[in-house]
């Protein structure tokens, strides 16, 4: 069981003072949390790509690369990077550069996007956004599986047997598909024999049990070891010393983040009401103190079949020191837990004959 850390690196207003911090104060505290997260000996660290006023990192593969040398054992990932949108030779390289620097710790999360400015701002249509990410993963697959490439789409000019540098580390550089839930993207993710990421921000986490069970059924059928392929969780929270804290100090940001999104895309108003049902136990939100959100990540893992689990902190604009001790307090206190009771449950389960996700 994998336990990490997902950051949109945003640059909201303060929801106390007002203040909005600056694109390069943001990017460098985001390398700090990074090597914290290294430090207190987390899995991986996500950055999500976005091109608008209010995040910070359009280019994932830069932010990592500046704590690469920083660090020592932590995966190093985009999350996602807008593969839609992005000229899939080029995504490569900027990874392939970033594996080398990181001695074999570099990953690509690969998605549409939730998030629509970079089509116009790259000059690609959205009546084309599934059929650009169909065509652009099967070029990224391609340059991954063969250094000469020989290639043909419709949105891009064809490559003719020339190679792609530089050529990473890991032989496989892991390209894992980003969903928010859809059926088609788990059963592509399954054909592929690629890790599947599941964006779970709403809701019950329980009812992606079936869409993980598709993935499955579909690498399954396509011949692929399930053994050896990852589910994971991108979910938003928040970890403190107790939880009475941990709710009241992350809900001020939370609100303003979700009802900020909500009035673009027509959400209902996001209140405390929402909130506490979400942080409840069959809720989305991972908000609470190291034992309760330890406890919701193992029923996620027993329930789901999650083997990666991203934590997305902050949600807005927080203080820099309080999403610093939520990593310290993700990675000394509830990661150990998660991975040892999860351990032990496998290892029974295992005893008994028992299938388990």
């Amino acid at each position: 069981m994998e336990i990490g850390i997902t950051s949109f690196v945003e640059t909201k207003p303060d929801v106390h003072s007002g203040e909005v911090i600056s694109h390069a104060q943001r990017l460098r505290e985001v390398v700090e949390e990074i090597i914290l997260a290294d430090q207190v000996g987390l899995d991986v660290f996500g950055i999500g790509e976005h091109h608008r006023e209010d995040y910070a990192a359009s280019s994932p593969a830069m932010v990592l690369s500046a704590a690469a040398s920083q660090t020592k054992n932590i995966r190093l990932t985009s999350a996602v990077t807008v593969l839609s949108s992005a000229d899939p030779v080029r995504v490569f390289q900027d990874f392939a550069t970033l594996d080398g620097l990181s001695n074999g710790r570099a990953e690509i999360m690969a998605g549409r996007g939730s998030f629509i400015e970079s089509f116009p701002l790259f000059g690609y249509d959205l009546h084309d956004y599934d059929e650009l990410f169909e065509e652009h993963l099967d070029l990224l697959l391609s340059i991954r599986q063969s250094e000469k490439v020989v290639w043909e789409g419709r949105h891009r000019p064809a490559i003719n047997h020339l190679g792609v540098y530089p050529r990473p580390v890991q032989k496989s550089l892991p390209i894992w598909v980003a969903s928010g839930g859809n059926q088609q993207s788990a059963m592509r993710a399954g054909l592929l024999g690629l890790p599947l990421m599941l964006a779970i921000i709403g809701g019950s986490p329980m009812q992606f049990a079936p869409i993980v069970q598709l993935y499955k059924k579909a690498a399954l059928h396509a011949g692929h070891d399930l053994s050896k392929l990852q589910v994971g969780s991108h979910s938003i929270g928040f970890v403190g010393s107790n939880t009475e804290w941990a709710a009241d100090t992350f809900f001020p940001s939370t609100m303003a983040g979700m009802n900020k999104l909500g009035k673009e895309r027509g959400w209902p108003y996001y209140d405390r009401s929402s909130y506490d049902a979400a942080r409840s136990f069959e809720g989305a939100l991972y908000v609470g103190d190291p034992d309760t959100v330890a406890e919701k990540i193992i029923h996620l893992r027993k329930h789901v079949g999650i083997t990666r689990f991203m934590l997305y902190v902050p949600l807005s604009t927080m203080p820099h020191d309080q999403v610093m001790q939520a990593i310290e307090l993700l990675g000394t206190e509830v990661a150990p837990r998660v991975r040892e009771e999860v351990a032990k449950w496998e290892a029974e389960m295992a005893l008994e004959g028992k299938p388990f996700l």
